[in-house]
């Protein structure tokens, strides 16, 4: 498990898969403003589940998000998009509703921030959350990300299309 100071990173559990699945993806409209890609209705423990099997690869990895002070499921965490000829990934995380506003955001991106760069020589790391996404983007810019710009109007989210926000952060920037 990578540590962090609240939260911990993980393999994901075979038990943690429906416990994220009803709190994270049956939420449609916390989903579809969590992803790129449309909400469809998928039973828990489908294979086309997010949460089903390890889902790892040479572009993905994903971790389930432990709160280190109870040991309780917290959330998800992933690095995605990896291209290892730029050196670069995309990361999220997504917490369960009871796990929100403890401080465990910021201390899971960091955690993944130390992944990507310590574990797998990422140069750079970048977010890109909704503009009205507030807590995602408080807790990259207090883990060292800069907003690099606004996309607007790039994503459909639940009817409408939404501002994005892109965050950066360097390799040089983490290590000092």
């Amino acid at each position: 498990m990578l540590r962090g100071e609240k939260a911990g990173l993980r393999a994901r559990h075979d038990d943690d898969g429906p416990v994220l699945h009803a709190e994270l993806y049956d939420d449609v409209v916390t989903r579809s403003g969590a992803s790129s890609k449309p909400w469809v209705p998928i039973p828990v423990g489908s294979a086309d589940s997010p949460y089903a099997g390890p889902g790892t690869g040479e572009t993905r990895v994903p971790f389930s998000v432990v709160e280190l002070a109870s040991g309780e499921l917290a959330g998800e965490a992933l690095l995605w998009g990896i291209d290892p000829h730029n050196r670069l990934a995309h990361l999220g995380i997504s917490l369960r509703p009871a796990f929100r506003g403890r401080g465990l955001a910021t201390d899971a991106v960091r955690v993944l921030c130390t992944y990507g760069f310590a574990v797998r020589g990422m140069w750079r790391l970048q977010i890109e959350a909704l503009a009205d996404n507030v807590p995602m983007i408080a807790a990259a810019k207090r883990a060292g990300f800069t907003v690099e710009g606004t996309l607007r109007r790039s994503a459909w989210v639940h009817g409408r299309f939404v501002d994005e926000v892109v965050l950066g952060l360097l390799a040089e920037e983490w290590a000092a």
